[in-house]
């Protein structure tokens, strides 16, 4: 129970010194590995954010893990997710294996029911993104997307114009 607060100097200083270190190291690989690897653009890309916090936290904090064993294992897991991304991007099949679809959960201004309790949306949801997005109703958009991230994607209805005639545009 006295270890609460403070344990020994060292461990204090381990603490410092490991941070001081990795936290570099860790915006080195991110830097070398490209955007893509800290983007929110589906769920497997969130996973390895939240994978790489867990080994930093892990590296500062852990006597048991060396700092060069920490390092290797943010290397390892940035360079399997751009293998990851890389072949994603250039093979449909391994894309949809990673990737999820979007899905459309209003469409003009009706409410796809199977679709939202497929993807486990409620129509509070759908209420609330229409509101936000400063729409009265939903017949003003025309649709509503579950986009891959998880965020919801309003497009707006566009009232039929009249095109002016094409002698007109011709003079």
């Amino acid at each position: 129970m006295d270890k609460i607060f403070f344990s020994n100097w060292y461990s204090i200083i381990r603490v410092i010194i490991i941070t001081i270190i990795a936290y570099p190291a860790l915006i080195l690989i991110l830097r070398i590995s490209g955007k893509r690897t800290l983007s929110k653009m589906n769920a497997f890309d969130l996973i390895i954010t939240i994978a790489i916090g867990s080994i930093f936290a892990t590296v500062i904090l852990s006597k048991d893990v060396s700092l060069s064993e920490g390092i290797l294992a943010f290397a390892m897991l940035v360079f399997f997710q751009y293998l990851i991304t890389y072949f994603s991007s250039r093979n449909k099949k391994v894309s949809e294996l990673v990737k999820s679809s979007p899905t459309l959960m209003a469409y003009k201004g009706q409410l796809l029911k199977a679709n939202m309790l497929k993807e486990r949306i409620d129509e509070d949801e759908i209420w609330a993104i229409i509101r936000k997005k400063g729409y009265s109703s939903l017949e003003e958009t025309d649709a509503i997307v579950l986009e891959t991230d998880g965020s919801l994607s309003v497009i707006e209805h566009i009232k039929d114009v009249e095109a002016p005639p094409i002698k007109t545009l011709l003079d």
